[in-house]
């Protein structure tokens, strides 16, 4: 499958997915593939050899989780200060 996928629609692919701005899945769908297919591209290094786009992702979302986390616990101080 990897093949009759054309080189310029694989490039806009994983342009579209490292903009992070999607879902992978919503990608594949639009283009008629697996999401599996993209994560084998950029684990691959079909994107031209950078394989440190997963690590990436997963820390960029990692940091999400965690400032997240920051802002509840912030908020949570704040409440209990207007308590006392």
């Amino acid at each position: 499958m990897f093949h009759s996928i054309p080189k310029d629609v694989r490039e806009q692919v994983l342009a579209r997915v490292k903009e992070g701005k999607e879902k992978v899945s919503i990608i594949a769908e639009q283009h008629g593939i697996s999401p599996k297919t993209i994560y084998g591209w950029l684990s691959n290094g079909v994107d031209g050899g950078n394989r440190d786009w997963l690590e990436n992702n997963r820390l960029r979302k990692e940091n999400l989780q965690l400032k997240q986390m920051i802002g509840e616990l912030m908020l949570e101080k704040k409440r209990e200060k207007k308590l006392k």
